[in-house]
């Protein structure tokens, strides 16, 4: 009989698998001979069971075939279990393989993954270098709209022939300053929508929007409508599934999509978005919440815009009550809030709660932030304003000459017979005149208040173009003629950086 040779047991967990394979085939093929030995002797041993004729002979014949069957069938056995193991083998060289694939799949693609981070870092930078060459264009268009505006006067049309051809109501876009923070001058009016929704009285941009707003902020300010509706549209369906409609972040974006919308003069469609806004941020973040009073307030520009005052007057209202609420009511956003409402009053003719209204924000501001504060100007300016409309020109004359005087001391630090303020200039210049004593020497030598101070502020500039209309209308042409004199030369010491 042929003999079966098994490697060592020790060795055993040593072997590699290739070692196994080799010596799983060895033992198969052994267990071929032996299981085809021992058919051979069996079937011999059958051939001598019918030659036998004793049955004690035969019966030990029959046991040895008995044992020999048994034998094969643990052969059959051990085949089988070797087969298996060659099965399983051949499958791990498969799953091997796959797993080499699979490491070829992710090496390349890492490659792609830093082909496509290097892309995008020359995209941003290309990104980059064209906001720079858009904000230097931008710089250059408020520059030549500012080179436009000198040659208008230069053409002899004075600011009390442009006053008179405005129209009795306030104009809106002044009217109502931008949603909590005042944009700088010289931004397109588009932007400084944008803008107004960048701040949200209070509430932040989320992070996953601000990419979004910025972008929205660009196409706005280029007059690009069709792709800045249409993002925000995609953006706000995208939030709504994700996030739901009754979400911080939706409110978000509905008030944003209005005030594009409000850009276009699309007052409907805008007011149904704000008042949606409104829904969801009284829902989400309570009736008090800062967001909610910046909504109120967009509505209330909104109705201002469409001429509906008395619809707009009980929205900024509520706004102003949120506010004092929540910030206390000598906050300057309080102050802010109150001008909105003063202007808004005004447009309905009522004068008394204007002036209260007012007053109030100008004490604010002189005590939170102090006298040199532009809103200070402004504010006296608005309510000088108002004193004009109701004829009452010496409250007005007065306002006046405190913001240029402010000016003054802001510059030179006190006032004297050496430094006096530009008013008082024109009165001396007037009285001159009409004692027939007019100097004929040139502006510069009655002070240099206009060439120091540079008039940088619109306000002083509007301050001495209002004041000089209000000169002319009580017959002082010649002090009227100083002051528009100084606001034209001032205007024209204004650099481009200046009105940026």
């Amino acid at each position: 009989m042929s003999t079966m040779v098994y490697p060592r047991e020790e060795k055993l967990d040593k072997l590699s698998q290739e070692e196994i394979i080799s010596n799983t085939k060895l033992v198969m093929q052994g267990l071929e001979a032996l299981k085809n030995e021992h058919n051979s002797i069996l079937h011999s041993l059958l051939e001598t069971i019918k030659c036998l004729k004793k049955d004690e002979e035969a019966n030990l014949v029959h046991e040895k075939s008995n044992l020999l069957r048994k034998s094969v069938e643990m052969i059959e056995l051990g085949l089988g279990e070797a087969q298996v193991m060659m099965a399983l083998s051949n499958h791990l060289n498969a799953v091997e393989s796959e797993k080499q694939k699979l490491r070829a799949q992710v090496r390349r693609l890492c490659q792609e993954n830093q082909w496509l981070r290097d892309e995008l870092a020359n995209t941003q930078q290309k990104l980059q270098r064209s906001e720079q060459t858009v904000a230097q264009l931008e710089e250059e268009k408020k520059h030549l709209e500012f080179m436009n505006q000198l040659k208008k006067y230069d053409e002899d049309v004075s600011p009390s022939e442009e006053k008179e051809g405005e129209s009795a109501k306030d104009s809106l876009d002044d009217l109502f300053p931008n949603e909590e923070e005042e944009h700088g001058p010289g931004l397109p009016h588009q932007h400084s929508s944008a803008v107004a929704a960048a701040q949200q009285g209070g509430y932040e941009i989320p992070a996953r929007l601000r990419t979004l707003h910025n972008l929205v902020i660009q196409y706005a300010s280029q007059g690009r409508y069709e792709v800045a509706v249409p993002l925000c549209k995609q953006a706000l369906e995208d939030l709504e599934k994700t996030s739901g409609h009754d979400h911080p972040d939706v409110a978000t974006m509905l008030n944003i999509l209005a005030l594009v919308y409000r850009d276009q003069n699309k007052y409907k469609e805008a007011a149904h978005l704000l008042n949606d806004a409104l829904s969801i941020r009284e829902k989400t973040l309570g009736k008090d919440h800062p967001a909610v009073a910046a909504t109120l307030n967009n509505l209330a520009v909104l109705y201002g815009k469409r001429g509906k005052y008395k619809e707009a007057e009980p929205l900024c209202k509520r706004a102003l009550e949120i506010r004092e609420k929540v910030l206390g009511k000598d906050h300057p956003d309080v102050a802010k809030q109150l001008n909105n409402l003063a202007l808004l009053c005004q447009n309905q003719g009522k004068y008394d709660e204007v002036e209260y209204y007012y007053c109030r924000a100008l004490e604010i501001y002189e005590s939170c932030l102090g006298p040199d504060d532009p809103n200070v100007a402004k504010t006296k300016n608005n309510l000088a304003s108002c004193y004009l409309k109701q004829g009452k020109y010496k409250d007005a004359e007065v306002l006046y000459k405190e913001i240029l005087t402010r000016a003054h001391v802001k510059e030179f630090g006190s006032v004297d017979d050496e430094h006096k303020p530009i008013w008082m200039h024109a009165e001396e210049r007037e009285e001159m005149s009409k004692s027939k004593h007019r100097d004929s020497a040139p502006y510069a030598e009655y002070g240099g208040w206009y060439k120091a101070c540079k008039v940088s502020s619109p306000t002083v500039n509007t301050t001495l173009r209002n004041l000089g209309a209000l000169y002319r209308r009580q017959g002082k042409l010649e002090a009227a003629e100083t002051l528009e004199e100084c606001a034209v030369r001032s205007r024209r010491q204004v650099t481009p950086e200046g009105l940026s």
